[in-house]
């Protein structure tokens, strides 16, 4: 097979493994830096160039689309969709998994458990969002950040007011959630591929550190998680419409809720962890499913 990657950084482990993974197993895969990519749009004959060159002949792509890009980097998946190029994730799903508040809106829809979120547009009614989460402690969310980046526990009513009427008044929205306090600075992450939970870790926050972000100084173990855990992470990733997805967790004391669910996980945490080699069985999901044409969502926007 030719597989297409789009990533702008071919050195992330997470590019060079699922490289070695799919060469591995005979197939081709070429690591396109998204922003160099362009589409032109023309009736019945959408066309991806990069560097100038027009893009033919690939069986799959493989989105590894960076959150600060989200927008571009969806376009160009679109352009490959189009042109019956199979998607290991489509462009609809990563869409609704960067929209925080989308993927929470659907998640809740169909009962999966949450912790609670209010969101607001004016700064005068902070009091209110407070007290819909059930008061401080809060934690409060840039509505597209990633990587612990822009979330901030906030401890005394008067730290949340003022970081909420900050965020507000410099236009930026931003989610309020509940502080799972029980969670003790862990969650736990379940790689989920081809609506089956493959590998899962409990990933612990850096002293003093509430996020338990690995690119933040956190670690991470092998966990063995419960039947619900599972139940609930192959459910939110069937309901965001994602086949490749890290679903993270928090152990709370009414069982576990689902804080995000990530469109484009990365491997380096969860491999060194479990000792399983996810990067080939995501190679080998694409052999199993990439056909042309086959995509869930064409054409509903």
């Amino acid at each position: 097979m030719k597989i297409a990657m789009l990533a702008r950084n071919a050195e992330l482990y997470s590019h060079q493994r699922l490289v070695e993974a799919a060469e591995a197993r005979g197939h081709s895969l070429d690591v396109l830096n998204t922003l160099r990519c362009t589409v032109q749009i023309a009736s019945h004959r959408p066309t991806v160039s990069y560097n100038g060159q027009v893009l033919t002949g690939y069986d799959a792509v493989i989105p590894r689309i960076g959150s600060s890009i989200t927008q571009y980097g969806l376009a160009i998946l679109r352009q490959f969709e189009m042109g019956g190029v199979w998607p290991l994730n489509e462009s609809v799903a990563i869409g609704r998994s960067r929209d925080k508040l989308r993927s929470m809106q659907i998640l809740a829809k169909h009962g999966l458990g949450l912790p609670l979120t209010a969101f607001a547009h004016d700064p005068r009614q902070t009091d209110e969002v407070i007290q819909a989460v059930g008061g401080v402690p809060v934690v409060i969310k840039l509505l597209e950040g990633t990587q612990g980046i822009g979330v901030v526990l906030a401890e005394t009513l008067s730290s949340a007011k003022s970081v909420i009427e900050a965020f507000r008044g410099a236009n930026v929205n931003i989610l309020v959630q509940e502080f799972i306090k029980e969670a003790g600075g862990t969650d736990i992450r379940a790689f989920v591929i081809g609506g089956k939970v493959v590998a899962a870790m409990k990933r612990t926050g850096a002293p003093d550190d509430f996020r338990s972000n690995l690119h933040r100084g956190g670690s991470a173990e092998v966990v063995k998680i419960t039947p619900e855990e599972r139940s609930s992470a192959v459910r939110a990733a069937r309901w965001m419409g994602l086949n490749v997805c890290g679903v993270d967790m928090l152990r709370s004391n009414h069982g576990p809720v689902i804080m995000e669910v990530n469109s484009s996980p990365g491997l380096e945490g969860i491999e060194e962890a479990t000792g399983k080699d996810i990067a080939g069985m995501i190679i080998r999901f694409i052999e199993d499913n990439a056909r042309a044409g086959k995509t869930q969502t064409r054409g509903k926007g």
